[in-house]
């Protein structure tokens, strides 16, 4: 009984010793530090009384142009890919990938002047309905 205590007890230290290595070789080891980069700050004016966030992904083909149109809440959106010509409260700017914007909630066009599909994430802070 003594011996097969002691055995145990020599299995479980040995274990120990090794679990935490097992761990750590299965864990990634970052390399570089993380990277922040602000790509807006805007200060806004929320509407009074109870106001939603929503953050849409909308695809546009290649040539398709939105109608005048207007969205309940202004503010940024990040052109995921292609090319994309917008005209917001009478200026004109092409974006692409990479690139953010702020949206007035004024009327507005977007065309996808690229040769492939267009990718946008609105992000938009609305008065509930």
């Amino acid at each position: 009984m003594k011996t097969t205590r002691r055995l145990t007890t020599a299995l479980s230290l040995l274990a120990l010793s090794v679990v935490p290595d097992l761990v750590a070789a299965n864990e990634p080891v970052a390399t570089e530090p993380m990277s922040r980069q602000t790509l807006l700050k805007r200060e806004i004016q929320t509407p009074p009384g109870s106001s939603e966030a929503r953050v849409i992904r909308v695809t546009f083909p290649p040539g398709f142009k939105t109608p005048l149109h207007t969205h309940d809440g202004q503010g940024p959106r990040y052109v995921l890919k292609g090319k994309l010509r917008v005209e917001d409260h009478g200026q004109i700017q092409v974006y692409g990938a990479g690139d953010v914007f702020w949206e007035t909630g004024a009327e507005m066009t977007v065309e996808n002047v690229s040769g492939s599909d267009a990718e946008m994430v609105i992000f938009e802070i609305a008065p509930t309905h």
